[in-house]
């Protein structure tokens, strides 16, 4: 009989990274073990959401897997309600996935609910976890949510590193995001051809920042780099795609006076499942400038169409390049640092088997070991 295994966790109709995570999750696990997903029938209140919907409007659904949409994240009661259901499962092992404090009384509720049936069984996936410099309010809702926890699996050595404080002693697992190749659609479309759909020349050379917008990430450095850039390469373009959180028009503003209007093209909207492949055909390199930041799945839907990528060193990112290899790391907050880079890379290229060694690094993704690590996990668990 197939141990199993319950997620706490979001998954479709809800969009964005941490829904894919858990998809692929229940997708890997689900091989070696009865897997059930709790999903949230309330995510975010809508005032605390900055974008323009938190579901999934795509046309093309990827990892539709089946949930149960039962958590509310904003109701007390429900927690509790929550949290009687997941005793009764008699599962082997309950996983909360983890990587926002705004969830800490949530899942310490329902976490303090079933920590006399699954004293051993706790497990929080740290997607992302807060760094030192993290406000008080942060700090205290993350070790509220993560209080009851028997055990932790992390994404990146910096949230091993991040989490080992808090989880004094108790034992942590380590394992990363899975490379996304699911956005590749059956229609193939050459990278000159992709240029051409965004007003490029077929022999431009493009470079990509993609996902939505907020100032950790960077955007306006990059831009600030466009000028240095431009001046030793003419032909080099910047394709900016995904839903701007921050003011469009700051970006936008910063154009003219730089002098670089004519070579970006920037898109504010969110990009449905089927138009992902749209933006990434086009480009020669993937860039990820951000100030801060844990790890990011933009770097791993970038390997899913072997595109190289430039990132800065800040939180595990680093961790995930191979340099020179399958991308570069840079100096974070310096122009000056993402022009070199992206100079270096046209420079390069040609001489480097960029999706070859993208190739041999994403067979070598601890994801796919999932199915050992929980076996493991529920073994450590039942000592």
């Amino acid at each position: 009989m197939k141990k199993k295994i319950i997620i706490v966790g979001p998954a479709y109709p809800y969009r964005g990274g941490n829904s894919l995570f858990v998809s692929h999750l229940y997708d890997i696990l689900s091989e070696s073990f009865e897997v059930k997903i709790y999903n949230y029938k309330l995510l975010y209140p809508s005032f605390l959401f900055p974008g323009t919907t938190q579901y999934d409007k795509s046309n093309m659904q990827i990892k539709h897997v089946k949930s149960e949409r039962v958590v509310n994240s904003a109701n007390p009661f429900n927690w509790f309600s929550v949290g009687k259901m997941i005793k009764e499962e008699n599962a082997d092992l309950v996983v909360f996935d983890w990587w926002h404090p705004y969830f800490g009384p949530c899942h310490n509720v329902i976490s303090s609910v079933i920590k006399s049936r699954y004293r051993k069984k706790i497990l929080f996936i740290t997607e992302n976890f807060i760094s030192h410099e993290a406000g008080i309010i942060d700090r205290t809702l993350s070790g509220l949510g993560l209080k009851h926890a028997s055990s932790f699996m992390a994404l990146s050595d910096k949230v091993v590193k991040d989490i080992t404080p808090l989880a004094a002693g108790r034992k942590i697992y380590k394992a990363e995001l899975p490379v996304y190749d699911c956005y590749k659609n059956t229609g193939e479309i050459s990278s000159s051809e992709a240029k051409v759909r965004f007003g490029f020349n077929p022999d431009d050379k493009v470079i990509l920042f993609f996902g939505y917008i907020r100032k950790y990430k960077g955007l306006d450095i990059l831009l600030e780099a466009m000028p240095h850039i431009i001046k030793e390469d003419p032909l080099v373009k910047l394709l900016i795609a995904g839903e701007f959180y921050d003011e469009f028009d700051f970006y936008k503003r910063m154009l003219d006076p730089l002098g670089i209007s004519k070579h970006v093209y920037m898109l504010n909207k969110f990009i449905p499942n089927e138009e992902v492949e749209k933006y990434f055909a086009p480009a020669d390199v993937v860039i990820l400038p951000y100030r801060s930041g844990t790890q990011s799945g933009i770097l791993n839907v970038a390997y899913g169409f072997l595109k190289p990528a430039i990132v800065t060193d800040v939180g595990g990112l680093a961790e995930f390049i191979d340099e020179g290899k399958t991308g570069y790391v840079i100096k974070p907050d310096s122009a000056e640092a993402i022009a070199e880079s992206v100079l270096r890379f046209y420079r390069e290229r040609d001489q480097i088997n960029f999706a070859g060694n993208i190739i041999e690094r994403t067979k070598k993704n601890s994801f796919n070991n999932l199915p050992e690590i929980f076996d493991r996990i529920i073994k450590d668990s039942e000592n």
